[in-house]
């Protein structure tokens, strides 16, 4: 029973909607119409429902689709492969153990550390991919329990796990250091406040830029509009600017000119208060800059934004539909076709042919999905 009441809470950290609504750019332009932005386009489908999962691009350009939750709402250890030559799914080797929440992490090698996550019980182990072998091996126990933190890859070839939920609903400001040349998981400097469902995003200068989030539920649930900096050099956070706007469950993606793309999210309200405003985080003026408006409220959309080969950005999840964001012009389009219902919580993976593979999530009923689409300029 206990449990069970454990994976219903993690259930209501990914469940609720997000409304979907046409607006105006601020820079005075309206976007509301479908421009030659691209097409999403339905494939497919994975043989597994899921949500709150991982997907993680190989050496080889197969994608690594592993674990998430199901529409029985249980935690999943499956794993798929996607080809792109064939644009089909095929089974892999299990996890050893089931995990929603986690996450999956290309190394300098070409294996892929997965960490953490829930499965009705808030997890600290973690395990290698071995594409050559399809084989998961045990890695290093992380520091604490943790799910719904995130990771980042460091120039150093370490990766840094910050923040999330951990044993008994904790929300955590620590941090920790995977090294694979040891295989081990060591404490860092903590953030400078305890934050769930906030972004990540490694710099052109090698520190990390963590935005928004929160901690707290419901009536206690406090958003920040905070952000901070992590320095890997002597392992600590520091204030910068905070946003614009306070938001969590929004997403964030680097620019080809360093600067970084904070799109979505919400307040309060989930559904009612879901945005679409986006603004950028200049790592030079370390200022966050309001943007036009994007076409449609998403939130719930984390690792759905692409930063394509033409140097725009895919935003893909939280709505039923997708758009393009221009930085030569600061406007969001929307593409081409479109998601039978919103996605939240899917995954967005950009290919080695710059085609997009967008996979699962849930709809505004939280019936979990095993649909994929490609995007295609």
């Amino acid at each position: 029973m206990k449990n069970k009441l454990l994976l219903l809470g993690l259930l209501m950290i990914f469940i609720s909607a997000a409304d979907s609504r046409a607006c105006y750019s601020t820079l005075g332009k309206q976007t509301n119409m479908v421009r030659k932005t691209g097409s999403i386009n339905a494939i497919r489908s994975m043989s597994t429902s899921r949500a709150a999962h991982t997907a993680t691009l190989l050496r080889s350009g197969q994608v690594l689709i592993a674990g998430g939750f199901a529409g029985d709402q249980k935690s999943l250890a499956s794993v798929e492969i996607f080809d792109p030559s064939t644009n089909a799914f095929s089974s892999a080797d299990k996890m050893s153990v089931a995990r929603a929440g986690h996450t999956a992490t290309l190394l300098p090698d070409g294996k892929v550390l997965i960490a953490g996550g829930y499965n009705g019980n808030y997890l600290d182990t973690a395990e290698i991919y071995d594409s050559k072998t399809g084989k998961f091996t045990p890695a290093g126990k992380l520091t604490m329990p943790r799910s719904e933190h995130l990771a980042v890859l460091l120039n150093n070839g370490k990766i840094l796990l910050a923040g999330g939920v951990g044993t008994g609903w904790t929300f955590l400001a620590d941090a920790e250091l995977y090294d694979p040349s040891s295989n081990t998981f060591t404490a860092t400097g903590s953030m400078t406040t305890a934050r769930e469902s906030h972004t990540a995003t490694l710099l052109k200068d090698g520190n990390v830029l963590i935005t928004g989030g929160h901690r707290g539920r419901r009536a206690a649930i406090t958003i920040y509009a905070s952000a901070e900096i992590y320095n890997p050099l002597n392992g600590t956070f520091t204030a910068t600017a905070d946003l614009t706007v306070k938001r969590h469950k929004h997403d964030a993606t680097r620019l080809d000119d360093g600067t970084v793309l904070i799109v979505g999210g919400s307040d309060e309200r989930n559904l009612r208060g879901a945005y679409n405003s986006a603004e950028i985080y200049d790592p030079k003026t370390k200022t966050f800059a309001k943007l036009g408006a994007m076409n449609l409220s998403r939130y719930k959309l984390q690792g759905t934004t692409v930063l394509l080969k033409n140097g725009k950005i895919l935003v893909a999840g939280g709505a039923n539909r997708a758009e393009i964001f221009n930085p030569a012009t600061g406007i969001f389009e929307v593409t081409a076709g479109q998601f039978e219902t919103a996605r939240h919580f899917a995954t967005a993976t950009l290919l080695p042919n710059g085609q997009v593979l967008i996979v699962g999530g849930y709809d505004n009923n939280t019936t979990v999905s095993e649909q994929a689409w490609i995007y295609k300029n």
